[in-house]
């Protein structure tokens, strides 16, 4: 029997493309069979995550039906994460998760790229018409404005919400989000805050919560968005996008430490977001809490397996941070941590096989490897191999000298480290970035239980300066330079410590004296330090006593 709507000359099924994406190939025609039912004509059936990619990469899709749990290799996440990065849905495309899967870890991970509906196995032929029917309504109405949207016409895409804003008021929640963050693309911060304080003057709405806390971080305000949305957090637990938003105002104010705090609450709840492992494995680094890196680069690594996002950085970072977490540790868990490095580094040449530095970047970590682990014959063969590659390469990439650079400090070359650092300095004297992290391996060109302990040091000799205790505060510096004796900023503050010792012992040149030795570490400070400043009217104040 021809179902009614078959009939329909404005019949709005029969217009469309739908593509169904399903493991098992009874769902798949039936799913088929359902939407010809409803004079839809144009139907592809899949069976697999990659043929459907490949399938929306040559045609244009209107609507996506694709199971969550695809069987084995990519899942439905993959399938809406690819799409979505590539760009191969337009803004006017219905991506529907279809699913059985009860599992809040794998439905927290779909959610995260906002398909616009889920429906829920098993499925019947009325429930997915009146979902079906109502989403494509919307979409039909609203098509002028995502048209403009996928043109990048933002400008005329704000006037066309503005002028539905009247004639839709079913559609006035998707005008007013949408409108709010069309004002945030084109940098009107002002017009922006003022849908979301409008919504929210009617309803408390997340989305009116977070849109109004990305504005106020456009607008450097980051106290009020950091409450606001520890606020909108305590309310929507689950609300995702606030904890990566939270972190990111924390960054902003320099708190990485709690920054990684919250990103380690958005994984728990939703662990399976590649990116969000990705970004708490680096503000653990940054942090120096490298068991917390190496497990979140762990599970970078493991997700990428099916990823877009997949890198064989990842791979490098990871074996990168197991190298320093096991360097110096000689025990079982030492020797397990540096066998994981090595199979890691292993798996990642085989995986990406056309990347010209990759063996060479997997040998400079081998290297420092083999060297933690008081394997110096192993460290030097390999050694021996790098510096004989480098030699035949005209142009090194920045990131490999660095870690060269590293390499050499660890098995004690110090100077050929420093020689290689200066050099590229010169080579990249207006990239901060590179400049900082030159800087940064200069000031503790040790392992992170060093440098966490030179740092305990500092503060404690900060703290003891504070309280006026400067015996104390001497003895804490020189206990953290005894680690790190080049330390820009350990050095100055041992020297303004000493200085204050002076003022009230004009008596004691020795004080000078140790002042002076230590300026002499820091005469090749470049311009581009952030302590050079300091270091400056610190020697000129040390010359003026010692006149």
């Amino acid at each position: 029997m021809t179902h009614p709507s078959q009939k329909d000359p404005l019949n709005q099924f029969g217009k469309l493309r739908f593509l169904i994406v399903d493991d098992f190939e009874n769902f798949r025609l039936s799913m088929r069979q359902m939407l010809r039912s409803y004079g839809a004509n144009k139907i592809e059936v899949t069976g697999n995550a990659t043929t459907a990619i490949k399938y929306c990469t040559y045609n244009h899709v209107d609507v996506v039906l694709c199971d969550l749990n695809l069987g084995e290799g990519k899942n439905g996440q993959h399938v809406i994460e690819e799409l979505r990065h590539k760009k191969l849905l337009k803004r006017s495309s219905l991506f529907l998760m279809v699913t059985a899967e009860t599992s809040k870890e794998m439905v927290m991970g779909a959610r995260e790229h906002q398909p616009d509906a889920y429906l829920t196995k098993p499925i019947n032929r009325a429930m997915l018409e009146k979902r079906l029917g109502s989403l494509i309504n919307q979409r039909n109405t609203l098509l002028p404005i995502t048209k403009e949207i996928d043109k990048e016409n933002y400008p005329e895409a704000i006037s066309q919400c503005l002028q539905a804003l009247p004639k839709q008021p079913r559609y006035k929640t998707w005008l007013m989000k949408t409108l709010g963050e069309l004002y945030y693309i084109v940098g009107d911060m002002a017009h922006a805050q003022k849908i979301y304080d409008d919504v929210l003057s009617q309803r408390q709405l997340s989305w009116a919560n977070l849109g109004r806390c990305k504005v106020l971080l456009a607008n450097h305000n980051f106290e009020q968005a950091v409450a606001e949305l520890k606020a909108l957090i305590s309310r929507h637990p689950d609300y995702i996008e606030a904890y990566d938003l939270l972190a990111e105002a924390l960054e902003k104010q320099g708190r990485t430490v709690p920054a990684q705090k919250v990103v380690e609450s958005a994984t728990k709840r939703s662990p399976n977001a590649l990116l969000r492992q990705k970004h708490l494995a680096e503000l653990a680094g940054v942090n120096q809490d490298i068991a917390t890196a190496s497990h979140a680069w762990r599970q970078t690594v493991s997700l990428g397996t099916y990823s877009i996002h997949d890198s064989a950085d990842h791979y490098l970072c990871l074996a990168r941070s197991l190298s320093d977490l096991c360097e110096g540790n000689q025990e079982e868990s030492g020797s397990q941590q540096a066998e994981e490095a090595l199979a890691v580094l292993t798996k990642m040449e085989r995986r990406f096989p056309d990347d010209e530095f990759l063996s060479l970047k997997s040998r400079i970590v081998q290297s420092r490897l083999y060297s933690g682990q008081q394997r110096q014959r192993e460290s030097d063969q390999i050694l021996a191999s790098i510096e004989s590659d480098i030699e035949a390469i005209e142009d090194l990439p920045a990131e490999i000298t660095l870690d060269y650079a590293k390499t050499l400090f660890r098995v004690g070359r110090g100077q050929e480290a420093k020689a290689l650092l200066t050099q590229l300095a010169t080579e990249h004297n207006d990239d901060t970035d590179i400049l900082q992290k030159i800087e940064n391996l200069l000031d503790e060109p040790v392992g992170f239980r060093q440098k966490l302990e030179a740092r305990s040091l500092n503060r404690d000799g900060i703290n003891a300066f504070e309280n006026d205790n400067l015996e104390m505060a001497v003895s804490a510096f020189e206990k953290a330079l005894a680690i790190v004796p080049d330390h820009a900023a350990l050095n100055l503050n041992l020297i303004q410590v000493l200085i204050k010792q002076y003022e009230q012992q004009p008596d004691n040149p020795s004080l000078i004296k140790t002042c002076q030795q230590r300026l002499r570490r820091l005469k090749h400070l470049p311009e581009q330090h952030r302590q050079y400043r300091r270091y400056q009217m610190i020697n000129q104040k040390i010359q003026g006593l010692s006149e």
